[in-house]
């Protein structure tokens, strides 16, 4: 089962976690998030990135998501996708987060597509009258996954 690990502005990262952790009754295993405050050392925030990689990391990976691409966050990820088994996907959202978690028993080429779908299908206008679209999830694998207890983590 792929980890997953949250690299954001702060505090989007701890805030899409808590998400998942309530569609979920609580937080998967093996989900990790890294806010980044505006005063955080670069240097720091990666020594922590490697060192939740580390206990996130499986047979199946990786996946880190992060929220704009080009910015500090980003670039922290984007020097992650260089190691074996770690894909990085910008423009995070909770269609996007939703999706990963349900495909994490997949190879991790079939997670980042059906992660970068789901965040995709996932941005809509909404007026009135417009009916919500029919369910995408429909992975079959979206069972409730059995929390793992974690201690809050923030960056350094």
């Amino acid at each position: 089962m792929a980890g997953i690990l949250i690299i954001a502005h702060a505090p989007l990262a701890t805030a899409l976690r808590d998400c998942i952790a309530h569609i979920y009754g609580g937080v998967p295993a093996r989900i990790g998030c890294i806010d980044v405050m505006a005063d955080s050392d670069p240097a720091q925030v990666m020594a922590f990135a490697h060192a939740e990689l580390a206990r996130l990391r499986e047979e199946n990976g990786v996946v880190v998501l992060t929220d704009m691409y080009g910015a500090t966050p980003a670039n922290i990820a984007g020097q992650l996708a260089k190691l074996d088994n770690v894909r990085v996907l910008a423009g995070v959202n909770l269609p996007m987060l939703v999706r990963a978690v349900c495909y994490r028993t997949v190879p991790l080429d079939k997670l980042v597509d059906k992660a970068l779908s789901g965040g995709a299908k996932g941005v809509h206008e909404v007026s009135s009258g417009t009916p919500p679209p029919p369910s995408e999830t429909g992975c079959g694998q979206c069972a409730p996954i059995p929390p793992e207890p974690q201690p809050r983590t923030e960056s350094p």
